[in-house]
């Protein structure tokens, strides 16, 4: 079905989709430094259990590795919830400050957390902090716009 010329369909999701592009870039960096790292050590898929490699080459493939599945295993929850808030009529600045958190924290939690020596540096508190603060808020407002559909 097309839509007949002249007429102008709303967008639906703006500020979802806003951040679709930054989200996506940083996961990139994140799948593309995995990468760097797999064929820099010549790892391609295991682990290695040869003592002869050095241990700071392992680390950083490891906390690479680290960065990336922490992304993926929490970011697509978050911009699914920050769909359903605005579907749901959501403030948008409320939204957009929500998701620049959620960036920001998953940025600092690897840069300046996994990715600092021993994996332990202060963004990796600061990081999970804010992305679980992100998504548990996201949440309740998303339960929070539906209320009246709660049996009534």
């Amino acid at each position: 079905m097309s839509i007949p010329v002249g007429i102008t369909v709303p967008k639906l999701l703006p500020i979802t989709g806003t951040f679709a592009l930054p989200i996506s870039a940083y996961y990139g960096f994140l799948s593309s430094r995995v990468v760097y790292q797999r064929f820099n050590r010549e790892k391609l898929t295991e682990q290695s259990s040869n003592s002869n490699v050095d241990s700071s080459f392992e680390d950083v493939l490891f906390a690479s590795s680290r960065s990336q599945m922490n992304f993926a295993e929490n970011v697509p929850l978050a911009l699914l919830l920050a769909a359903v808030v605005e579907l749901n009529g959501g403030s948008r600045k409320l939204l957009t400050a929500g998701l620049s958190v959620l960036l920001v924290s998953r940025i600092l939690h690897a840069e300046l957390g996994l990715m600092a020596k021993n994996s332990a540096g202060p963004g990796r508190t600061i990081g999970h902090v804010g992305t679980m603060g992100t998504i548990v808020g996201l949440a309740g407002y998303a339960a929070y716009l539906v209320k009246g559909y709660w049996g009534s």
